[in-house]
């Protein structure tokens, strides 16, 4: 199976995308909600949280994990790729959002001016700003954190006024940085529901970049140039989707993400 992690239900749009595009995988989807968000919480809670993920995925049966969660990509991926995969399993593969990401961008912005919305952590751990470095060097990042957005968007309420001035005020404070930015990522999968809502604050110049359909393409991608990894992965089309915390909340917002209703089972992490 192909597995997907994600501190919340944010992730499921990357997931739906992944499907739309190679549907005769197996899916498993995992959410950490009775822990999340994790935009707050320090690198080493963030690390150990997203390899208990992790290792349940693989426990379940998946070859392949995606991080579709750019907090977990930004602060866990190098440490499990470098440090835990090739000690305790060194045939299964772990891949993260971010860099999947930083490769579109240099085909996007004119101005050179790049921005970047996202949790605390993300911002914090500076990978959007590094990786952008290497791929494109010329490129300017101007990242922005929007610790509001995500426990906005996990508690159901997108239709809430108070969404709409949080959102205004992040862009103030991003578009203050520097007015020619005209690139901006949302470098969170949550803010994928609220795409509309963001781009409503908008000039018609900036180009939002939503990480769903490049990551699926990336995965592809992946997938033909590692047929080792590919083979191993079950083509029965199978979608499991499982949360560490189940409520008509969680499955109200799975709807919401996923496009159609889900069955979501519990499955817990200690």
């Amino acid at each position: 199976m192909i597995g997907f992690f994600d501190s919340g239900v944010g992730g499921l749009t990357i997931l739906r995308e992944a499907i739309r595009l190679l549907p005769q995988y197996s899916y498993m989807y995992l959410s950490d909600n009775s822990r999340a968000p994790y935009g707050s919480r320090s690198t080493a809670v963030i690390y150990q949280f997203t390899l208990d993920g992790v290792q349940r995925l693989f426990a379940n049966g998946a070859e392949l994990v995606i991080l579709a969660c750019n907090t977990a990509s930004s602060a866990a991926l190098r440490k499990i790729q470098q440090e835990f995969l090739p000690k305790h399993f060194p045939d299964r593969r772990v891949l993260g959002i971010v860099i999947p990401t930083v490769e579109e961008i240099g085909d996007l912005s004119q101005s050179g001016k790049v921005g970047i919305l996202a949790t605390e952590a993300t911002v914090n751990s500076l990978a959007y700003v590094e990786e952008v470095r290497k791929l494109y060097p010329a490129v300017k990042v101007y990242q922005q954190a929007c610790p509001l957005l995500v426990p906005i968007i996990e508690s159901g309420e997108v239709e809430w006024e108070g969404l709409e001035l949080a959102i205004k005020k992040y862009l103030d404070e991003l578009f203050v940085k520097d007015p020619e930015i005209d690139t901006l990522v949302l470098g969170c999968t949550h803010y994928a529901i609220i795409e509309n809502n963001i781009k409503r604050h908008l000039n018609g110049k900036v180009k939002l970049v939503s990480q769903g359909a490049i990551v699926a393409r990336k995965l592809k991608d992946y997938l033909e140039r590692h047929p080792e990894i590919e083979r191993r992965i079950k083509k029965d089309g199978e979608r499991k989707f499982f949360t560490t915390e189940t409520s008509s909340r969680i499955k109200h917002l799975s709807r919401l993400f996923y496009n159609e209703p889900i069955e979501i089972e519990t499955m817990r992490l200690d």
